[in-house]
């Protein structure tokens, strides 16, 4: 098989994690291919993906090589594979837009973003680069609350006549202007918002339907999540914070057998504490009443490195979009979607959609 060929809109921690995860399981078997829903998945293994081209803002990742940029500061994800090969890949600079937030400049450089002295991108000169280099598929990993940013590159896809991957809250797929704008282009796109491998939101939403399955009147629930890497600098702006409460409410909301009142549900982020670096610690509550009305508590606390969480999950949604290429499938991927993405256009239960993903690549649905 040929390779797949991919660019990405944000080097930062869960860039890093990706690709280490190309290389890493470069030397693995099979047997060992923990963290991915297949290791041939349409006839690809992941370090089948071939990243050709990158952009970022960052002046200490602007111009340097891949494997150099995705340990630089402000990145601090585990490195587990630190032997990289060099790329021949350089980060090209691009749109600042709304993809840094004013008060991390009250934060050390060593945490937080310093912008780079090049100028910023045209969208002319993102589309070339795009072209140029071959990419067939843009990862967008800009930060939380890159509204504006996250368009803009999704517009950037579609010009170069790129098959496109939101990982971000930003909703792109799941709104049907834009989802109609793929697929007139004949290109594939998988969003919105990834699901980690066992994160605060799977593990949420298996809790939830666990209590529907059984009965249980779901009273209160809350997800509380802390952690120490950029993300969660960012979002200390709470305007920043609309659409990932929604896509992560929504993601719960979904599998519970009637909506709870909003007052009776808070998911969301709640602080960042420096020193846990890209550890995510999330607090999960759920007060219901079983038989007779008896009330009851659970309450779960989950730690997790963050970033290589979702990087797993990323190979496995890149190499389902390279499927739909060579089939020539294009618009939404609502399988895919629904399994990797808080957010989709189609929400169904963690396990329909298992099933919906494994048909969809064995080519038993169209999606």
């Amino acid at each position: 098989m040929s390779k797949i060929k991919l660019a990405v809109a944000g080097v930062g921690n869960c860039f890093s994690s990706l690709y280490q995860g190309i290389h890493y399981y470069r030397h693995k078997s099979p047997e060992e291919a923990i963290g991915l829903m297949h290791w041939d998945l349409g006839g690809y293994k992941p370090f089948d993906i071939e990243v050709v081209a990158a952009f970022d803002i960052d002046a200490r990742k602007v111009g340097k090589d891949l494997t150099e940029a995705i340990f630089a500061p402000p990145n601090c994800t585990t490195v587990f594979y630190p032997d990289l090969p060099p790329s021949g890949v350089k980060v090209s600079m691009g749109r600042i837009l709304d993809g840094f937030s004013e008060h991390m400049k009250d934060f050390s450089q060593e945490k937080t973003f310093i912008p780079a002295e090049s100028p910023e991108a045209s969208k002319e000169e993102i589309v070339s680069i795009l072209k140029e280099s071959g990419a067939e598929i843009l990862i967008n990993y800009l930060p939380v609350g890159s509204e504006e940013g996250s368009r803009f590159y999704a517009e950037c896809a579609l010009e170069a006549g790129c098959a496109f991957i939101n990982c971000m809250p930003v909703f792109i797929a799941s709104d049907p202007s834009w989802a109609k704008r793929f697929e007139e282009r004949g290109l594939p796109i998988v969003g919105d918002d990834i699901k980690s491998q066992i994160g605060a939101t799977i593990t949420h939403r298996t809790l939830a339907a666990l209590f529907a399955k059984r009965g249980v009147k779901i009273d209160h629930t809350y997800q509380l999540n802390v952690g120490g890497n950029t993300d969660f600098m960012n979002m200390l702006k709470r305007s920043r914070l609309a659409s990932k409460k929604h896509s992560k409410t929504e993601a719960v909301q979904a599998v519970l057998s009637e909506p709870l009142p909003a007052e009776d549900i808070h998911i969301g982020p709640s602080d960042y504490v420096p020193w846990l670096r890209d550890r995510k610690i999330a607090f999960i509550r759920i007060e219901g009443r079983l038989f007779g009305d008896v009330p009851m508590e659970l309450e779960l606390r989950l730690v997790v490195e963050d970033s290589p969480n979702s990087a797993g999950v990323a190979i496995d949604a890149i190499r389902c979009c390279k499927v739909a290429l060579d089939r020539g499938k294009g618009g939404v991927l609502y399988s895919p979607s629904a399994y990797f993405m808080k957010h989709p256009p189609k929400q169904f239960s963690d396990e329909v959609a298992c099933q919906m993903v494994e048909d969809f690549i064995a080519g038993k649905r169209e999606d």
